[in-house]
């Protein structure tokens, strides 16, 4: 069963896995995430850790900090970033489970928020047919991200 819990300090050892090559062009670690919003000192940014069978399994960042304002002009949007599943874990529909919670978790905590948005690099296929299977909209809009162009992506809650 997967579930959805705000991070804490103990779940570190579980979600500073490795990232292949590949992943790495695409999201960060939760290592790097968690280091951005030290270094950032950022209130509004929220990390996620993603729970099997009460195991840490994988890791996400819920953002309402200024940067989903080149998502979205929606004040009350979130961006989700910073999403992956530990390598060990893959291949098991835990990412699919963890996305599909993602709205309950974010309307139970987060009751203003009425949009999430994320970017999502046009050459990671299988992540952008995962949000596109949980309902994320693609509307044409893009972007050029670290890694190269990116499909900016919605989902109205």
């Amino acid at each position: 069963m997967v579930k959805l819990k705000f991070f804490e300090q103990k779940d570190f050892p579980e979600v500073s896995y490795t990232l292949d090559e590949n992943q790495l062009q695409y999201t960060a670690t939760a290592e790097q995430a968690l280091k951005r919003i030290e270094e950032r000192k950022d209130t509004l940014a929220f990390p996620i850790t993603i729970f099997e069978n009460d195991e840490p399994a994988g890791f996400f960042v819920l953002d309402f900090g200024n940067d989903k304002l080149e998502l979205t002009d929606n004040h009350n949007s979130m961006l989700l970033r910073s999403f992956s599943i530990n390598s060990k874990r893959q291949g098991k529909g835990i990412g699919k489970a963890a996305m599909v919670q993602v709205d309950d978790f974010v309307r139970e905590n987060f009751k203003d928020c009425d949009e999430i948005v994320l970017a999502v690099n046009q050459n990671n296929i299988s992540a952008y047919r995962l949000y596109l299977a949980v309902g994320y909209q693609y509307e044409g809009k893009t972007r050029i991200g670290r890694s190269g162009p990116q499909y900016l992506m919605s989902k109205k809650l």
